[in-house]
């Protein structure tokens, strides 16, 4: 299989060594644990990596994945469910890449340790590091958000995995520093049997903002994409709440008092980039799960009377602009879908730098 690494741009290291990618013939195979909608996958494939193996609980969401990516086995189970053999059934895997579900270390901090290790969710890390270490692939990959940090049994997988022989490195990035038109803080880790692992904190490229990503749409009433039609729709009074806040940036703290919210007029009270407008000349927020609803953030149009689409969400998070959505699967489950992805962009950037590494030791 040939595959053509894009020169990306140059990677500014912390040791301020620069990486060139270059083109070259070779075949990496790599399995997507946690893959929801193809994020993650999406962003490999376009680094040249053939990612032979999906895990997907979620039906609705394996179909929208298999949808775009017909080549990849999916494996539509609980991970739970595969057994020791099944993984060691699927050959040889050069890459283990994953994001565990993160909502139960979203709010995680020391003050509420206690609460977010309840989360059921939780357990899924070990089945992540279970996965490593029958598979014993030369890379890993894993994407969660910052707090994970303060999970005990994140820092133990680490020790699991430097006892097997990986080199780790793990950084906090947002993705912004590597050119896609969201601000996202993301815990980024990569291990390696063989080689030293630095990943950069950043990337050589102009910041692209929410112009850059979405301004050249048409409005979702003119469009023949069935998915950019897709967006929330208000009862008439919200509706009106939306169409008073001011174009490019406004939230609402510029509305009259008359349609501030009774929460909202407590003093000391946060949120105030609910109801808010994205900036045309500034990454956009991070999408969420609730993208789709301007009461979770700042998801309106910058200046279209309206929350974001489903399309435009998903190019803010550096989906292609024709990547595959069922325009039948609820809003709220495309919104979840999107707003758990990994950006494909930034997938794509650790993808690359595994196979400068791969490179340089051939």
């Amino acid at each position: 299989m040939v595959n053509t690494i894009l020169k990306e741009a140059d990677l500014f290291c912390p040791n301020s060594v620069r990486i060139n990618f270059t083109i070259y013939h070779m075949t990496i195979n790599a399995i997507d644990l946690f893959a929801g909608c193809g994020g993650l996958t999406e962003g490999l494939e376009q680094a040249g990596i053939t990612v032979k193996y999906a895990v997907e609980l979620d039906p609705r969401i394996s179909k929208i994945y298999e949808g775009n990516h017909h080549k990849t086995i999916m494996i539509n189970s609980d991970i739970r469910r595969i057994s020791d053999d099944d993984f060691r059934r699927m050959g040889h895997v050069d890459i283990v890449a994953g994001c565990p579900p993160c909502q139960g270390f979203t709010q995680m901090n020391r003050n509420n340790k206690r609460r977010a290790y309840s989360d059921k969710r939780n357990i899924l890390i070990e089945e992540y590091l279970r996965a490593v270490k029958i598979i014993k692939p030369n890379f890993i990959m894993m994407e969660n958000v910052p707090q994970i940090i303060y999970y005990d049994r994140f820092n133990s997988m680490l020790e699991e995995l430097k006892e097997i022989g990986y080199s780790i490195d793990f950084k906090e990035i947002n993705v912004k520093d590597f050119g896609i038109p969201q601000s996202r803080r993301r815990l980024v880790l990569i291990g390696a049997l063989s080689h030293d692992v630095d990943f950069p904190f950043r990337m050589n490229t102009p910041v692209k903002t929410v112009r850059d990503a979405i301004e050249s749409l048409p409005k979702p009433t003119d469009s023949s994409d069935p998915i950019h039609r897709i967006h929330s729709n208000h009862t008439p009074y919200i509706q009106h709440i939306i169409e008073l806040i001011p174009k490019n940036g406004g939230n609402r703290k510029n509305l009259p008092k008359k349609y501030w919210l009774e929460c909202h007029k407590k003093a000391n009270i946060g949120y105030s980039d609910v109801y808010g407008r994205m900036f045309w000349d500034r990454p956009s927020p991070t999408i969420t799960g609730g993208c789709l609803s301007p009461s979770k953030g700042r998801f309106l149009h910058p200046t279209q009377n309206r929350s974001i689409s489903v399309r435009e969400a998903s190019i803010l998070q550096s989906f292609p602009i024709d990547y595959y959505f069922d325009d039948k699967c609820p809003k709220t489950i495309l919104a979840q879908m999107i707003g758990n992805a990994i950006p494909p962009k930034f997938a794509k950037i650790q993808g690359l730098y595994i196979k400068e590494m791969i490179e340089n030791e051939d």
